[in-house]
């Protein structure tokens, strides 16, 4: 089994700045061959990317992941919209909780597993107005400054 050494993983850091997250879900992706390798290499961003359920299934657009180097006239398009694999328990609840007032299904990161597969984190969550994000920038300040001091 080969895991790649350059890709850890590619995180959405702006979600949890815009988003109050509520549950976290791990789904597969359904990928090409040169997106994969494309995704060892690091070469994917979160953009503007965004999940929706279509006739029960559940897909992720607007995930740039960039062409390969060394693809030939194969090669994926980087923007197409892309299958993520749940249990049918997991769609059923993240069709139900999007259905209600205020959910939306955001792309948290995106990994390699133990076994070589891409996986996608994807959570459920709720927009946070200005001042939930005001709060937010004053922890991060708070906890950034405490640790300054215990530093010294």
């Amino acid at each position: 089994m080969y895991i790649c050494p350059l890709m850890k993983e590619i995180s959405n850091r702006s979600a949890t700045y815009h988003f109050a997250i509520e549950q976290r879900f791990t789904a597969g992706m359904v990928l090409l061959g040169t997106e994969i390798k494309s995704l060892r290499q690091g070469k994917a961003s979160f953009n503007d990317s965004f999940c929706l359920m279509m006739d029960g299934e559940l897909w992720i657009r607007s995930l740039h992941i960039a062409e390969y180097s060394h693809g030939t006239a194969n090669n994926h398009d980087p923007v197409r919209d892309r299958k993520l694999l749940l249990n049918r328990k997991e769609l059923k609840k993240i069709e139900t909780k999007t259905k209600e007032k205020g959910f939306t299904i955001v792309p948290l990161k995106i990994f390699l597993s133990e076994s070589g597969y891409a996986k996608i984190e994807i959570a459920l969550a709720r927009g946070k107005k200005v001042h939930d994000k005001r709060d937010s920038i004053k922890a991060k300040d708070a906890e950034r400054e405490l640790k300054r001091t215990l530093k010294y």
